[in-house]
């Protein structure tokens, strides 16, 4: 364990599955990215919301595990990471998913009055421009500024990249929503924070569907439970099934190897 500081709010860092994660809550979350974006700052700041799947990957990819070591805040996204600190000893407060910090912040913004201009990308085409009407439609002082769904694979264009970044920068957000699922969205992070002319970003996997209405999420009382992980398995069975059979086989296993190294 170890603890961090950041202005506005004192953070402890507990390590887990050999990531630094950060022992916050969801209000002390928001309070921080409200004051990074009035402060303006420089590089990007980036935020990652690791769940199981995120977990089990950072085991065997290096360049995600560069990512996480740049980021601005680490948030366990997945209630089976936040029951398995309890269970080894070293304790998150509470689950603190990237789908539920998004309308937070809003939330929170427009209680303070205060305007948010925002960025999305990620999703399919089409879907960012529905999630960007009904954002303004609950969110008045919110404004989306830019929508972008880039082609499969455009990560490893040097030129499209640049002309992405270029794009953003100039629509001046305050706030960059990333929607790429994991690992992609972490490691563009990572590699064009530096780049970014945008206070914070946020990795939020499907949050820009959710936002849509394009995808459902789970009842409230799932995602109390620590269920929203079976509902969407039983949603969306052909893309994630295969996904959510390696988690359950390798993270119990990782959580093991945790508890055996306790002292």
């Amino acid at each position: 364990m170890s603890l961090a500081t950041a202005r506005g709010i004192a953070r402890r860092r507990v390590r887990l599955f050999g990531i630094e994660i950060d022992a916050v809550r969801m209000d002390q979350v928001v309070a921080q990215i409200l004051i990074w974006i009035n402060e303006g700052s420089r590089p990007c700041r980036y935020v990652v919301t690791p769940n199981v799947d995120h977990v089990v990957l950072y085991q065997e990819c290096d360049e995600l595990r560069q990512a996480y070591s740049q980021a601005s805040l680490v948030l366990a996204d997945g209630a089976p990471v936040v029951a398995a600190s309890r269970l080894i000893g070293r304790r998150l407060p509470e689950r603190v998913a990237g789908s539920d910090l998004v309308p937070c912040l809003f939330h929170e913004a427009a209680w303070q009055r205060m305007p948010l201009r925002v960025y999305l990308l990620g999703a399919a085409p089409g879907v960012g421009q529905q999630a960007a009407e009904r954002m303004a439609a609950i969110w008045p002082r919110m404004e989306v500024v830019g929508v972008s769904s880039p082609p499969l694979g455009f990560e490893r264009d040097v030129e499209l990249n640049r002309d992405l970044v270029a794009e953003i920068n100039a629509c001046q957000p305050d706030l960059l929503l990333i929607g790429l699922g994991a690992p992609k969205q972490e490691l563009w992070a990572h590699g064009h924070y530096q780049e970014l002319a945008v206070p914070v970003a946020l990795c939020i996997g499907a949050t820009i569907d959710f936002l849509a209405g394009h995808r459902p999420r789970a009842p409230r009382w799932m995602r109390r439970a620590g269920l929203e992980w079976f509902y969407r398995v039983i949603r969306e069975p052909r893309r994630l099934a295969r996904r959510y059979a390696r988690d359950a086989w390798h993270f119990p296993r990782l959580v093991w190897r945790e508890l055996q190294s306790q002292p």
